[in-house]
């Protein structure tokens, strides 16, 4: 069941952190992407088709693309005018959009993408020693590809690729086939559930696959470059189990299988996209620091990817639940119990500047670590507020209703309110909007009888 929003959901506005990002004037409900890509002179040649619905009349719109060459854009099959610049696409089609008109736009592009400029460094399509990944979180996705890039614009892709046949292709989805032509290979994955624009992945490079689980309930591949595919099955040989654990504890896993890549290279941080899991060689190793991640970036495929935020000043709910995930994975496996987990991080944040309101921390904060931290926090004061039994429903429940939707931080207070038996404003305003760092939560006492 999808979660309807009222018009009046922040999804509605321009994104407060990213305000030249997208165009909220129209919805994307499919992407058609053909690509063709060679590693050596990192070169891309593409054919964008996008299905959009005009949410008002439209006799122009903009899509989010980087310096490409444009070849030509259509509207509807016909000719459309068009000016590239600032990582701006505006499109003038021949007749103007009708509010509520279903429309498509073909864009056909040629260049060397690179990543786009952000404060964290480059975003989006990254040249490999040896093929290249996508990490896109916040705002790469038009490095690669034109868009609506806003995380509540959620649409169903296909994408094929084609590039020299000793690559293997590994996007998020379902690969319908693969289809060898002299020396090139194409692969074509589909990806049926909607997706944001950041979540969207393609890895290319020389791997390996290994299956991790025998007759798992949902298919869970690793693609690695052959030297580590040992090393790879011993340190993720429990993700099979952490996904039984997850569905147990957040309802069924929101997608068709779940893929893992390990880039040939040292990475800052894993990153997460739709279906999919990217690592570089120094996240294999094992230890609890190492399987933390794994477990993380697995949760977000419930917390983040099924369910969407509206826009970047709730990404909290993203981070404070797949964090708090950890903390479960640790308490289940036979680690520190989630408590333990919590209160370490509490005593962590205590000496830290408190200078962070959780629930809108600004585009400067929205990766600090203490965000991941506090959110976490947040979510066990919740579970401290409810007690287990309704605590695990309700997460439960979070995931099931808002299957492949969008929510703000509003939404989940509200959600929460229903199984705390009354708000918890007093809880809320003091974890998300108040920077001090609140006493460390404890679990309600039983009454004395």
């Amino acid at each position: 069941m999808n979660h309807q929003h009222t018009p009046a959901s922040p999804a509605a506005g321009p994104d407060p952190y990213f305000p030249n990002s997208g165009d909220t004037r129209y919805r994307v409900h499919r992407y058609e992407l053909a690509l063709d890509y060679r590693p050596g002179p990192n070169r891309l040649g593409g054919t964008a088709r996008l299905s959009a619905v005009a949410g008002t009349a439209l006799p122009e719109f903009a899509l989010d693309l980087a310096e490409f060459r444009i070849g030509r854009v259509l509207v509807d099959g016909k000719a459309a005018r068009y000016t590239h610049r600032g990582g701006k696409l505006r499109v003038r089609p021949a007749k103007a959009l009708t509010a509520g008109a279903a429309f498509t736009v073909e864009v056909h592009y040629t260049g060397n993408p690179r990543p786009v400029r952000s404060p964290w460094g480059g975003l989006g399509w990254e040249e490999l020693t040896d093929g290249a990944l996508v990490a896109s979180q916040p705002v790469g996705a038009p490095s690669w590809f034109p868009c609506n890039d806003r995380p509540a614009d959620k649409a169903t892709y296909q994408i094929a690729v084609t590039t020299p046949s000793p690559y293997t292709v590994v996007i998020g989805g379902r690969l319908l086939t693969r289809t060898t032509r002299a020396s090139s290979t194409t692969w074509v994955y589909e990806q049926s559930a909607p997706t944001s624009t950041y979540l969207v992945t393609v890895s290319i490079g020389q791997y390996q696959p290994v299956q991790l689980a025998e007759r798992p309930a949902v298919p869970q591949t690793g693609h690695v470059p052959e030297r580590l595919a040992g090393g790879f099955a011993a340190d993720f040989a429990r993700q099979p189990q952490m996904m039984s654990f997850f569905e147990e504890v957040f309802g069924p896993y929101p997608f068709g299988e779940y893929a893992v890549v390990v880039a040939d290279e040292e990475l800052d941080v894993p990153v997460e996209a739709q279906g999919v899991a990217t690592f570089g060689t120094n996240h294999l190793g094992g230890g609890w620091e190492r399987e933390r991640l794994i477990a993380h970036e697995l949760a977000h495929q419930w917390f983040g990817n099924s369910v969407s935020i509206a826009d970047w000043s709730h990404i909290w709910l993203n981070e404070g639940l797949a964090k708090y995930a950890e903390w479960l994975w640790s308490e289940y496996s036979g680690g520190p119990s989630a408590a333990k987990r919590a209160a370490a991080a509490h005593t962590l944040l205590a000496g830290l500047p408190q200078d962070l309101r959780l629930g809108d921390p600004g585009r400067k904060l929205m990766f600090d670590d203490r965000l991941y931290q506090r959110g976490g926090l947040t979510v066990h004061a919740v579970r401290c507020a409810v007690g287990d039994r309704a605590f695990f429903r309700l997460l439960k429940d979070w995931t099931v209703l808002n299957r492949h939707g969008v929510v703000s931080t509003a939404d989940f207070r509200a959600h929460c309110a229903r199984y705390a038996g009354g708000p918890l404003d007093g809880l809320f305003a003091a974890w998300l909007h108040d920077p001090a760092l609140p006493a460390f939560p404890s679990s309600p006492r039983p009454p004395v009888l």
